[in-house]
C-alpha cells in the first residue's frame, strides 16, 4: 500500500470516527430532550388529573344539591352558568386521555420502534391538550365575565366564608374551582412547551438518522 493510499485510509478513518462520537453525542441528546419531554407529559397528566377531579366534584356537589329536598331555602340562584365548570370538565379529561396514551407510546418500546404512529402522536397530543386548555380558558372567562349571571366559582366564592356543617360547603368548592382554574392556565404554556421540545426532539432525531446513514456507508472502508 502507497505512502498516500494510507493517508486516504487514515482520513476516511478520522472522518468516521469523528462521525461516530458526533452520533453518539447526539444520541445522548435525544435521550435527554425525550426524558424532559417525557417527565413534562407526566407534569400535564397530573394537572389533568387535578383538574378533572376537583371541577368533577364541585360539578357533582352541585348536582347533589341545587334541588335538594332537605333545603327550604335556595343554595343556588336561579340563573346560573355550569358552563365554565362543565369546559374545565371536558378540556381536562381530553388532556389526561391524549397525555395517557402518549405517554404509553413514549416507555413501550414496542409501540415506540415498530409503529409508524409515534412520531406524529408526539405533536398531535400536546397540540390537542393545548387546544382544548385555551378553549376551556377562553371559555372560562368569556362567561365569567356576566356580572348578571353567576357560575359555579363566583357563587361559591362570594359564599365561602359561611361556615356549613353539610354540603355544598362553598369554602371548599371556592377553594376546588380556583385550583381547576390556576391548574388550566397553567397547562397552556406547559402543553406549548411539551410541543417545542418535540419538535425539538424530531430535528435532533432527523440528524442523528443522517449521521447514521453515513456511517453505513463509511463502513466498508474500515473493513
Amino acid at each position: 500500500m502507497s505512502h498516500e493510499t494510507k493517508d486516504q485510509a487514515s482520513a476516511t478513518d478520522f472522518e468516521v470516527e469523528s462521525q461516530d462520537l458526533h452520533y453518539q453525542s447526539q444520541l445522548r441528546s435525544i435521550r435527554l430532550v425525550d426524558s424532559i419531554r417525557v417527565g413534562l407529559m407526566a407534569v400535564a397528566l397530573l394537572s389533568g388529573l387535578t383538574i378533572l377531579g376537583t371541577s368533577g366534584d364541585a360539578l357533582a356537589v352541585y348536582n347533589t344539591t341545587h334541588l335538594s329536598a332537605d333545603f327550604y331555602l335556595p343554595l343556588w340562584p336561579d340563573q346560573f352558568d355550569l358552563r365554565p365548570t362543565v369546559a374545565l370538565v371536558v378540556s381536562s379529561a381530553i388532556v389526561v386521555l391524549t397525555n395517557i396514551i402518549s405517554l404509553v407510546f413514549s416507555k413501550v418500546d414496542m409501540l415506540r420502534n415498530r409503529t409508524p404512529v409515534h412520531t406524529p402522536l408526539m405533536f398531535a397530543a400536546p397540540f390537542i391538550s393545548f387546544a382544548a386548555a385555551m378553549i376551556a380558558m377562553i371559555f372560562f372567562y368569556a362567561i365569567n365575565a356576566s356580572t348578571t349571571v353567576d357560575n359555579l366559582q363566583s357563587w361559591s366564592c362570594r359564599w365561602e366564608s359561611i361556615g356549613m356543617t353539610m354540603k355544598p360547603h362553598f369554602g371548599t368548592l371556592c377553594r376546588e374551582s380556583k385550583t381547576a382554574l390556576y391548574l388550566g392556565i397553567i397547562l397552556i404554556p406547559l402543553e406549548a412547551v411539551i410541543l417545542s421540545t418535540a419538535g425539538y426532539q424530531l430535528i435532533l432525531e432527523r440528524k442523528a438518522s443522517g449521521v447514521a446513514q453515513f456511517r453505513k456507508r463509511s463502513s466498508p472502508a474500515l473493513s
